[in-house]
């Protein structure tokens, strides 16, 4: 089917925001509306009209859906995270410490081992256990700078351990990393992450 071209500078501002709109509501775990309330709700607001739901039980409505659905992601995620660590454990060349972090050395550095007051310079490449690319320094053509006990914990643990010059797979469980919180749209609530660190330098 051809493209429908959508013309005038108001016309196709409209359905850019109607794209937009969509867009992040996905991005927030809304997976389905009811499109003839939810336009009829946009057009009272936008006209002025009296709202047939108060202002402040609407509010409500928003945070108890948004609630649930990231506790649904949440849990869905945290048992995913698990089953995942439990298998990749078993790996050849895969460590876990104590607090449950795990990490495969793909290179071995010669340098100094950094203390949490330390500063260092690191490449790093970050996904989600799905392959989900959601950070990535080395996409980006510039290392990153930043104090040692200013990360994740799963990082500050690591980076005490890790010599200059080395280059690790870190697994970090969703209690080392962002926890039930998330971080960004790309992070979900109680997210497994993934990470090849590489510690460029002591700064």
């Amino acid at each position: 089917m051809a493209e429908k071209e959508i013309k005038g500078e108001l016309e196709r501002f409209s359905y850019s925001l109607g794209m937009s709109i969509a867009g992040n509501l996905i991005q927030s775990g809304v997976k389905t509306v009811n499109p003839n309330l939810f336009l009829e709700g946009f057009v009272d607001v936008f006209n002025g009209a009296e709202p047939k739901i108060h202002p402040e039980e609407a509010n409500k409505i928003l945070e108890d859906f948004i609630g649930k659905v990231n506790a649904d992601k949440g849990a869905n995620n945290l048992e995913e995270g698990l089953a995942f660590l439990a298998e990749n454990k078993k790996k050849e060349g895969v460590t876990e410490l104590p607090s449950g972090l795990q990490y495969t050395v793909l290179e071995e550095g010669e340098g100094d081992i950094p203390t949490a007051n330390d500063q260092v310079k690191c490449h790093y490449h970050g996904t989600l256990i799905d392959g989900t690319v959601f950070d990535s320094s080395v996409q980006r053509g510039q290392p990153a700078v930043f104090p040692v006990n200013g990360v994740i914990k799963g990082w500050v643990e690591a980076l005490q351990l890790m010599s200059t010059g080395s280059k690790w797979r870190l697994f970090i469980p969703s209690e080392l990393a962002y926890g039930s919180n998330g971080a960004g749209a790309s992070i979900g609530p109680n997210s497994t992450l993934i990470f090849d660190v590489e510690l460029l330098e002591i700064i």
